[in-house]
């Protein structure tokens, strides 16, 4: 269960299922998307996407004058529908893949951290979902 300033953001995407999810869990995907600004990148990226598996992402300025680490812990996955995990200081996220008429509904809740403004961490984590969105949709199947 997430805590009371749970922050949630969502996306439609018009792609199939099977691409979405390559796209949020192959780490030839993740590096062309996860980033909030034109000028950082992912440059380090693995990820066992199972229960019990973990993930592990370097997020940095492309000219290297900042960066921070992003590790966590798969507590829950289920292909095609939910992948949970716990971050390295214990913040936890649930990551939701819904089939609609319309599309895949792709929504992130997760517990912010306590340094940084709530508004602020919602807004960075709906600018990597928007990237994510364009890339997906950009994709040739």
């Amino acid at each position: 269960m997430l805590n009371d300033k749970t922050i949630r953001v969502e996306t439609l995407i018009n792609a199939r299922i099977e691409k979405v999810w390559s796209c949020w869990t192959d780490t030839r995907h993740l590096v062309q998307w996860n980033n909030a600004f034109d000028d950082w990148h992912t440059p380090i990226a693995e990820n066992d996407v199972r229960t019990g598996g973990r993930l592990k992402l370097r997020m940095e300025a492309k000219d290297g004058s900042a960066g921070f680490d992003h590790e966590a812990n798969y507590d829950d996955v289920v292909k095609y529908e939910k992948i949970k995990y716990t971050t390295s200081d214990g913040r936890r996220s649930t990551i939701l893949f819904t089939s609609t008429p319309e599309g895949i509904q792709v929504s992130e809740s997760f517990e912010p951290e306590n340094e940084t403004p709530l508004e602020i961490q919602q807004n960075f984590v709906q600018s990597i979902l928007n990237r994510f969105k364009k890339y997906v949709e950009d994709q040739r199947d």
